[in-house]
């Protein structure tokens, strides 16, 4: 059993910033495998459904981003679901667009998302940190939509994550690595390589 929490805002209006690419991410794996519908529970949207025997919830916060925890939280409590079957998409100001790192524990970075779920529920769950670069104002940043240029990468990183994420997730922990880097570049070509690094 799983929980895949993506993060964002709730609202029209933040539906495509950058901030919201977590959303984006697991409402597109819940499409590709053709998870239930969407219903309110937990303070978020929630599916679920199962993938090669393994059953999987998804959960999309509707607190806001800096209260997202409290939500996950009450799924994981519900459910007892260990932190480390948890995986939570986000996105990250540390990798430039185009870049996905799949991280095994760790700090939160000041991103306030993970903040939030590291008190309310430790720090040893899976991040998929999606890359959204760093500008030099980075609140305005995270809140600006992606720019039409921008938006051809994204739904390509997004298309990658919705098919191989989850096989993604099992190498990492198979392997015993600390990070998996996905990187999509020009064609969509995908670079794959593991780390042992922080």
């Amino acid at each position: 059993m799983w929980l895949l929490a993506g993060l964002g805002n709730p609202g029209p209006q933040y539906a495509k910033t950058r901030h919201n690419v977590g959303f984006m991410a697991v409402g597109a794996i819940a499409e590709h495998y053709g998870f239930s519908p969407w219903v309110k529970k937990f303070r978020g949207q929630w599916c679920e459904g199962s993938v090669k025997g393994e059953k999987y919830f998804i959960l999309k916060p509707q607190t806001f981003m800096n209260l997202s925890g409290e939500a996950i939280g009450e799924a994981c409590r519900f459910y007892k679901i260990p932190p480390e079957r948890v995986v939570v998409f986000h996105d990250e100001l540390d990798l430039p667009l185009g870049e996905v790192k799949i991280k095994r524990s760790g700090g939160n970075a000041g991103h306030n998302g993970l903040k939030s779920i590291d008190a309310a529920i430790g720090k040893d769950y899976l991040r998929v940190r999606i890359g959204i670069g760093k500008p030099r104002e980075a609140i305005e940043h995270v809140l600006d939509n992606f720019t039409g240029e921008e938006m051809k990468s994204v739904d390509a990183i997004i298309a990658y994550l919705a098919r191989h994420v989850l096989e993604q997730v099992e190498h990492l922990l198979s392997i015993g690595a600390k990070n998996l880097k996905i990187k999509i570049g020009a064609g969509n070509q995908v670079k794959v390589s593991a780390s042992a690094e922080k």
